[in-house]
């Protein structure tokens, strides 16, 4: 919880999350259970002492030393992911807590090359997401699109194969559109552009991880090679004048997450990241926890981040929340909705 005034404003704020891999949401807890329940045999405490207990493993998370230091930890909560009921249960219980921090609409990452590779057929971790979503939706009243990321550090030819074996989820809806994620440097987004541009005509929305780690270079490549409709952290996108004002004029959204940045090590601080920047040259972008059960943070931690290092006004963060409601693939009549929500929160807290 922040430690300032506009605290109450930000909890009431309905929220749009467009950045939060399902995968990352695997809280040490539960990471254990499902080992216990799978029979999946963890890391040994001699070997890694942070497999010693969920709470040593959290203490572990507070260090990373990069992303692809996180990713090893990532990886190894993910093989504990084996049944249809360990990927609705995942999920479900991001969307319970996500709800609690206000959000109204969630767009989630998810990552089947890192399942199927394991022997887990794509079939059940959709089936698993997919429930979850339902769920969310029926019982908590959360709106959810399922976004299907390919493993950049992966060889192109197993995205173009995973493409294939989801295409009819992407066309039919019940996967809403496809990422780009993994380790970033050495990874061009460029590589993607065939399967790209086939998923663009085929209508199906597309964004990318790029200006994490990479090079300003990767989010031009990533517009330019990819036609991405959004940008995924993009935090690099400060650091080109010209593009930023190119991604303001096409009003492309930003997908910034700054717990994890700090965790990560892009940044040493929140401050250091470039929403004043991004506020005073118009680019829209909405904040996000991305890896939540990793970085010390779901999306309401991640909102108080911000506001106690950039004290932004109650009119900034309704400008932040209403470009977060409007950049969303949602339909306009649940956009409609969630913005009432928001001019009622507004009037409420926000001095309107």
């Amino acid at each position: 919880m922040c430690r300032t005034s506009l605290h109450p404003f930000l909890a009431a704020l309905p929220k749009c999350e467009h950045h939060m891999h399902l995968e990352g949401s695997l809280s040490p807890t539960l990471l254990f259970a499902l080992a216990s329940r799978n029979d999946i045999a963890l890391p040994s405490p001699t070997t890694d002492p942070a497999f010693a207990s969920p709470s040593a493993l959290l203490d572990r998370y507070t260090c990373f030393s990069s992303l692809d230091d996180f990713l090893h930890y990532y990886f190894i909560g993910m093989s504990c992911l084996i049944l249809e009921q360990d990927f609705e249960q995942l999920g479900y219980e991001y969307f319970v807590k996500a709800l609690a921090d206000g959000v109204m609409h969630s767009e989630v990452f998810f990552d089947p090359q890192a399942h199927t590779v394991r022997g887990v057929k794509y079939e059940t971790v959709v089936a698993g997401f997919a429930k979850a979503c339902q769920r969310a939706e029926k019982e908590l009243g959360v709106s959810t699109k399922l976004i299907l990321c390919f493993l950049r550090h992966l060889p192109v030819k197993e995205a173009d194969d995973m493409y294939m074996l989801a295409e009819h989820d992407l066309k039919s809806g019940i996967i809403a559109g496809l990422g780009l994620d993994s380790s970033e440097r050495g990874f061009p987004p460029g590589a993607y552009k065939d399967v790209y541009s086939t998923a663009k005509a085929n209508g199906i929305r597309r964004t990318a991880h790029a200006g994490e780690e990479g090079p300003v270079e990767y989010i031009r490549e990533a517009l330019e090679e990819l036609d991405v409709e959004r940008i995924d952290h993009g935090i690099k996108l400060a650091e080109d004048k010209d593009l930023m004002r190119e991604v303001a004029e096409k009003e492309l959204m930003v997908t910034v997450c700054p717990l994890s940045n700090v965790r990560l090590r892009c940044v040493k601080e929140v401050k250091e990241l470039p929403i004043r920047k991004f506020l005073d040259h118009g680019v829209k972008f909405s904040i996000n926890s991305d890896d939540p059960a990793y970085f010390g943070g779901y999306i309401l931690d991640n909102y108080c981040a911000v506001q106690e290092a950039f004290d932004l006004s109650a009119k900034e963060w309704e400008g932040i929340a209403k470009a977060a409601v409007e950049g969303s693939w949602c339909e306009d009549s649940r956009k409609a909705s969630i913005l009432r929500q928001l001019d009622e929160a507004v009037t409420q807290y926000g001095g309107r």
